[in-house]
């Protein structure tokens, strides 16, 4: 694993009796996509806001490549907050000069980035409208382009495909693979399963305050797998499995001209004897582990 450009240490967050954050640590590795994942409540905002110094934890430390954070870092980061803060009776290119001066940008090299960037998102024509004026989808965009526009070093991006249609949602993950392409560390929490798939390399679940399990997403996938294969077989109808202590079945259907049954393998069965179980009943095409989807995953650890 590559170096962590954000490394949580034991972190403790409490507010009166309640604990948002209990003995929580994880690792952001840099250049790499990250998910921070968690049902509503888990402490997933709370984490997110003590990174950005928004808050201190009660004990625990966070590290910045290695060093203890410090307010200087912050400059380095790009956070998209899920609450979106725009001042409305401003003007929108105006509005992204704003922000992009307190993030240390000056104003020529603020305007010279910010219309790229526009350029790139085909919203030109708005720089001089006013942000009331912009609908949800659009004020994202806007928000987008001020969380990036700095080239921070580490993109926190929380929700960022809420108000967007699927079009504009593949833009927005087009471009957070081109910002990991050219060098930046993105910490993504969503509750967009199928973008986790797509974009996250590792991730860390958060439940109840507590982490419930981090590491790389196709190892987690498979390390939560249901011992469920696929078995594609020829036949022109459904072919029924008698009762096994080896496997139950889940479903069949036809599967390009053959059949194909969803099976639950018992824990612990021997692979050699369920694949030699079968090959007595059924003319087999292929036998293939099925692995669970995130979101499979997501609500097994969370329910």
């Amino acid at each position: 694993m590559s170096d962590s450009i954000i490394r949580c240490e034991h972190i403790v967050k409490k507010y009166g009796n309640f604990t948002a954050l209990n003995d929580v640590s994880i690792d952001v590795p840099s250049g790499e996509i990250f998910g921070l994942l968690g049902p509503n409540g888990a402490g997933k905002t709370t984490t997110i806001r003590i990174i950005n110094r928004i808050i201190k934890p009660d004990s625990g430390n966070v590290l910045f490549n290695g060093d203890q954070m410090n307010d200087d870092d912050v400059r380095r980061i790009g956070y998209l907050p899920e609450e979106r803060g725009l001042y409305r009776k401003m003007k929108v290119g105006e509005q992204c000069i704003y922000f992009a001066r307190l993030k240390g940008m000056s104003r020529q090299d603020a305007i010279t980035e910010l219309h790229k960037w526009f350029r790139k998102f085909q919203i030109t024509s708005w720089w001089n409208r006013k942000v009331e004026e912009l609908s949800k989808g659009m004020a994202q965009k806007i928000q987008f382009i001020s969380t990036v526009v700095h080239k921070p070093k580490l993109l926190i991006l929380d929700e960022p495909f809420s108000g967007f249609d699927p079009v504009n949602a593949q833009l927005i993950r087009d471009e957070i693979l081109n910002l990991k392409n050219e060098g930046a560390t993105i910490m993504l929490s969503t509750h967009n399963m199928e973008s986790v798939e797509q974009l996250c390399d590792n991730i860390a679940l958060i439940n109840k305050s507590k982490l419930v399990v981090t590491g790389n997403t196709d190892a987690i996938r498979r390390e939560y797998g249901f011992n469920r294969v696929a078995v594609t077989y020829k036949s022109e109808k459904e072919t029924d499995l008698p009762e096994s202590e080896l496997y139950a079945q889940s479903s069949d259907d036809e599967y390009h001209g053959m059949r194909r049954k969803i099976i639950d393998v018992s824990e612990g069965a021997p692979k050699r004897e369920v694949i030699s179980s079968l090959n007595s009943l059924l003319e087999i095409s292929s036998y293939e582990e099925v692995i669970p989807s995130m979101n499979d995953i997501f609500i097994k650890l969370v329910s």
